[in-house]
């Protein structure tokens, strides 16, 4: 598997602009800034080899990426112990960049997906401010529960409203959409006041 980029004005005609990434990376999320004159990326690559993390690249031209990063780990023992992943593109805030995560434990009877909350610095997303220690969203409803992969919540896309909510679409079970509201300003807390280590050894 490998990520595409494409462009489009209306949704109706698609311009395809490249692969930009390796093999099997996935969840590709774009920063809605520059950072030094460089475009930024939140991905995780998919291997087996090391822990399955998330990671920060750049690039000059949205085509050729580099200058990659280990930003956030699984925690051991730890909701998210199995791998974690970036959700939708990140939130600036008044304190940072709000990124909402998914992260997966193994059980018994398959693995969970739920979803939690980091913080990343403004100017230096490649620095992490904080990590929420515990998570914002797990599989409850019957929808989210049962389904194509049971006990799924998957992050989609964000919406920051000027009234300081954010509006969250997250997929459940691996068969519906399902949609939300949230205070930012909430989820920028838990990043600071219940925070735990970005990464692990």
């Amino acid at each position: 598997m490998r990520i595409g980029l494409a462009v489009t004005d209306d949704f109706d005609g698609v311009e395809r602009v490249a692969l930009i990434t390796e093999a099997d990376h996935r969840n590709v999320v774009l920063f809605p800034a520059r950072f030094g004159g460089r475009f930024a990326r939140l991905d995780r690559p998919h291997s087996h080899i090391g822990k399955w993390s998330i990671w920060i690249s750049y690039s000059h031209d949205l085509v050729h990426w580099g200058d990659s990063r280990l930003l956030i780990t699984p925690a051991a023992y730890h909701w998210d112990e199995m791998k974690v992943g970036p959700g939708a593109p990140p939130i600036l805030t008044d304190r940072g960049w709000l990124e909402i995560y998914h992260g997966v434990f193994q059980t018994m009877g398959g693995a969970v997906y739920r979803l939690g909350v980091a913080l990343l610095e403004r100017d230096d997303p490649s620095r992490v401010i904080g990590v929420a220690d515990d998570w914002i969203l797990q599989p409850e409803d019957p929808w989210e529960v049962t389904g194509y992969v049971p006990n799924v919540v998957f992050a989609c896309g964000v919406v920051s409203e000027p009234d300081g909510s954010v509006k969250l679409y997250w997929g459940g079970a691996d068969s519906v959409m399902c949609a939300g509201t949230a205070r930012i300003d909430d989820l920028v807390e838990l990043c600071g006041t219940r925070a735990r280590p970005a990464t692990t050894a």
